[in-house]
């Protein structure tokens, strides 16, 4: 309410607000669709046309929303627009939108709806449009849709949806390997995903088959190739599937040159001890730090039916490490997870006064915790240490996507911020499925150097 409605308001027991705003919006939209009353007409020729469309407007609810129209109106009452097939497609729905301040939009509508909002600055629908993107990552389309809406946000500059659709393309990457948009990942958007550890996929070996897809198909030239090649993390393939990889990857007998380096590395890494191999290598180059792998060797996942009602626990085992010194060697750890954690600062007090001699404690102060630790004490370990990693799956539209990947270190026990905002108590949470919380925990071994390597 603005300062003099509530003036009016008051101390007066009889007042009440009278709201008509939907018939406005009504008369709004039938001026647009009668043309009663215009002062203006806009013509938008498209290549896909001989006709222009027609649309008799009226100049000052135009101007209202976009300072081009504002312009282009002043001295004129016909103007013509140029635009291409996508954004003519939409022009009505956009001019619907200057009338009633409201559009519904499909996914394939998207870039053009934002084109069209950026080029006649109409500022509340290119926000508003973005939104949408940022919050429609997780839907289903016949041929994808993040890797063109990465693409369009770099080329408009929004930093927030080129790292949000990023995030998603990461922590769901087996989902777009798979599917007909990964042929269209431009060299960048591969080269970026790529050199990321938080990469969410069974395995290094399905990242190299689909990197090797892509290059068959796009065919880019031969320094292309051999930098997209060496971003792969060969330490993390067997030394059985590398020989096979040898025997068979025409990709990779195309480019041997430029690789042996690398593949060369990667049996030594195997063939030697880890304590030994780190005397010579820097063991903390991203060559040698696994990505999130979802094989079992790696993890477990661990499915929480109502895990609102208790405390859980579960224990599962993971390889030492992936050198195949480490590879037959068992690590078990166990995992604790509690709906209703309570901090040392709201347990409860007990006093001497007989006022209420304990604080009472409400269920809500309670957060969620998951604490995962080693059954193996540390020598067993010795230049090892653990990262630990945990997504949170949830269903979007469908879909189980992961939502969230919370990462701590060795030195750590547990997330500090694990599920700090999800209300698990309401059966209609979306961190729930089916009332049950998906998690996948991820234990990433990472060697230490000894020595200093002598460059």
């Amino acid at each position: 309410l603005s300062a003099a409605q509530k003036a009016d308001f008051s101390g007066d027991s009889t007042a009440a607000t009278i709201n008509h705003s939907l018939t406005l919006l009504q008369r709004l939209q039938e001026l647009l669709q009668n043309g009663n009353g215009s002062d203006s007409v806009l013509r938008v020729r498209s290549a896909a046309s001989d006709e222009p469309k027609v649309f008799h407007t009226h100049q000052l609810l135009l101007s209202l929303q976009s300072e081009v129209f504002e312009s282009l109106l002043r001295n004129q009452s016909v103007v013509t627009l140029h635009e291409p097939p996508e954004t003519a497609a939409l022009f009505e729905k956009f001019i619907r939108y200057l009338y009633c301040g409201g559009v519904s939009i499909l996914l394939h509508q998207a870039i053009p709806m934002h084109q069209l909002a950026s080029k006649y600055r109409v500022w509340g629908l290119q926000r508003g449009v973005a939104e949408y993107m940022r919050t429609h990552l997780a839907s289903e389309s016949s041929q994808g849709h993040v890797v063109g809406w990465y693409h369009y946000a770099v080329r408009v500059g929004d930093a927030a949806l080129q790292e949000s659709c990023l995030q998603f393309l990461a922590w769901n990457l087996s989902a777009v390997l798979g599917s007909a948009e990964w042929g269209s990942v431009s060299v960048e958007l591969l080269l970026l995903l790529l050199e990321r550890s938080d990469l969410v996929l069974h395995s290094e070996l399905e990242l190299y088959t689909a990197v090797e897809g892509w290059l068959s198909r796009r065919q880019p030239e031969a320094p292309v190739a051999e930098r997209v090649l060496r971003a792969i993390r060969y330490p993390m393939i067997a030394p059985s599937q590398l020989f096979r990889l040898q025997a068979q990857s025409a990709v990779l007998a195309r480019h041997r040159g430029a690789l042996q380096d690398l593949l060369f590395q990667a049996f030594q890494f195997h063939a030697a001890s880890p304590l030994h191999f780190a005397k010579y290598f820097d063991v903390n180059c991203s060559m040698f730090l696994p990505r999130n792998y979802l094989a079992p060797s790696w993890g477990s996942q661990w499915v929480i039916t109502n895990p609102a009602r208790d405390d859980r626990s579960t224990s599962f085992q993971t390889q030492l490490g992936p050198s195949s010194h480490d590879a037959g060697k068992r690590v078990t750890w166990n995992v604790l997870f509690s709906p209703r954690w309570l901090p040392v600062s709201l347990r409860p007090v007990y006093s001497d006064s007989v006022a209420g001699a304990i604080q009472p404690v409400r269920i809500e102060d309670g957060r969620p915790r998951l604490v995962i630790t080693p059954a193996m004490s540390s020598p067993d370990f010795a230049g090892v240490s653990f990262q630990k990693t945990v997504l949170v799956g949830v269903r979007q539209q469908g879909r189980v996507l992961v939502k969230h990947a919370y990462s701590f270190h060795q030195s750590s026990d547990e997330a500090a911020d694990f599920l700090a905002h999800a209300d698990l108590q309401k059966r209609t949470s979306e961190y729930l499925i089916d009332n049950s919380l998906h998690l996948h925990i991820i234990i990433k071994p990472v060697y230490h150097s000894l020595i200093k390597v002598k460059k």
